[in-house]
């Protein structure tokens, strides 16, 4: 499994239970899981708010080495406490929009198809 760019000076770990997701690791032993859908709004956020990009990284970093197992999960909040993620131990569990809301920076996500009628 290849690295994510922006994670490239991290050391990625092999969970087999999680395959489709990549669990990094910072040097003092903190650990995160990236789920895809989390990476995929990661990537739209760079495009289109391409001066915050930065600051959203270090946030995820600072919450990272605070809480030590962080879930960074492309779920809602409808369904955030339970990720697609397993693990056996203690993980906080954040959403993108968790993060983009510490930073005050409200994205109004308009394709939700809830919102759509015939």
């Amino acid at each position: 499994m290849e690295k994510y760019l922006e994670f490239q000076n991290l050391k990625l770990i092999e969970d087999k239970k999680n395959s489709f997701c990549r669990l990094y690791e910072y040097e003092d032993g903190s650990r995160f899981y990236i789920e895809p859908i989390f990476y995929a709004l990661l990537e739209n956020f760079k495009v289109q708010y391409h001066q915050e990009f930065d600051i959203v990284l270090k946030k995820m970093e600072e919450l990272v080495r605070k809480n030590k197992k962080v879930i960074f999960t492309g779920m809602d909040e409808e369904t955030e406490d339970d990720p697609v993620t397993q693990t056996d131990e203690d993980y906080i569990i954040l959403t993108f929009y968790d993060i983009t809301d510490m930073l005050n920076i409200y994205i109004n996500n308009k394709s939700r198809g809830s919102d759509y009628g015939d």
